[in-house]
């Protein structure tokens, strides 16, 4: 299938969420994290957290892929297809609240583990660095000294991605190279020779795009974020018009209200999470809700 997006949520957790892929989840980790064969993880456990009743300012706070890994590390990988310009401070709330999930009430700092969080973005989000591999720590301002090891983030922005030499290959250029979906099958072919999970990888594309079921689900989620770039191109391109003639009116702010809320109802449609939605529309979950339920009816 051409144009395949490898960072599709439905079809990302199928790749690396489940216990049966372990491996492929493991083989990218290590990548990314840069372990080698004497200190890689070696089995990893995954929570679901898609129920997950905390909030952050009314939005219901998800996880797309949350695990403990063998040593006790807590790890997190969140995939982000729209620009969002929080990101940083989305990811520092979910990585606090994955590291204070660790204690239990009356429990010592002692047992606490290392958090990672992981961000693959489709997008250019950090404007002043160059790298696509960003990694951010605790230090001292001045001296530069790490003052903890136990948080560590990475941001892995796709569009600043470039294979250099494909027979030097590392593991984590490897999986970057997959997910990018710059290279073509005969190319990624040739990358599984260096890093075999890729193969497996491609195999299990395969046979998702096989599934009937499965394709449909993609291909609504695809669907619904196509309308979203389209509803809001469209909006955003006649609201600087009419601003431009005569200043933002209020019957343009109601249409513009009227198109958030088709964009809403199609996110709904296409069983996209109330987080997902109101970070992407503006509406507040209880105005989601209301929705929902018109649909419903």
């Amino acid at each position: 299938m051409e144009n395949f997006n490898r960072l599709n949520d439905l079809y990302f957790k199928k790749l690396l969420g489940d216990k049966k892929r372990k491996n492929l989840t493991l083989s990218f980790l290590n990548g990314i994290l840069n372990k080698d064969d004497e200190n890689c993880f070696t089995d990893i456990t995954f929570l679901d957290k898609d129920n997950e009743p905390l909030t952050l300012d009314g939005k219901l706070s998800k996880l797309d892929i949350r695990a403990d890994l063998n040593d006790g590390t807590q790890v997190d990988i969140e995939v982000q297809v729209c620009p969002f310009k929080l990101m940083a401070e989305r990811s520092l709330y979910y990585w606090s609240k994955m590291y204070s999930e660790q204690l239990e009430k009356g429990a010592e700092y002692k047992k606490l583990k290392k958090a990672i969080a992981i961000n693959l973005l489709a997008f250019d989000y950090l404007e002043d660095e160059q790298d696509w591999h960003n990694i951010y720590n605790l230090l001292n301002v001045k001296s530069h000294n790490k003052l903890t090891d136990h948080i560590e983030m990475h941001f892995l922005e796709l569009p600043k991605f470039t294979l250099k030499d494909m027979r030097k290959i590392r593991a984590s250029e490897a999986w970057i190279a997959y997910f990018s979906g710059k290279y073509s099958k005969k190319e990624l072919e040739e990358i599984a020779m260096t890093t075999p999970a890729i193969k497996e990888a491609v195999e299990f594309e395969d046979i998702f795009l096989q599934d009937k079921i499965e394709r449909r689900a993609y291909e609504q989620r695809e669907k619904a974020i196509r309308d979203y770039y389209s509803y809001m191109s469209a909006f955003k391109e006649e609201g600087l018009q009419q601003g431009l003639q005569e200043g933002l009116q209020q019957g343009l702010q109601q249409g513009l209200q009227q198109g958030i809320r088709k964009v809403a109802i199609n996110l709904l449609k296409a069983n996209m999470s109330i987080d997902f939605i109101s970070q992407n529309t503006g509406l507040n979950e209880q105005e989601i809700l209301h929705l929902q339920q018109l649909i419903t009816k």
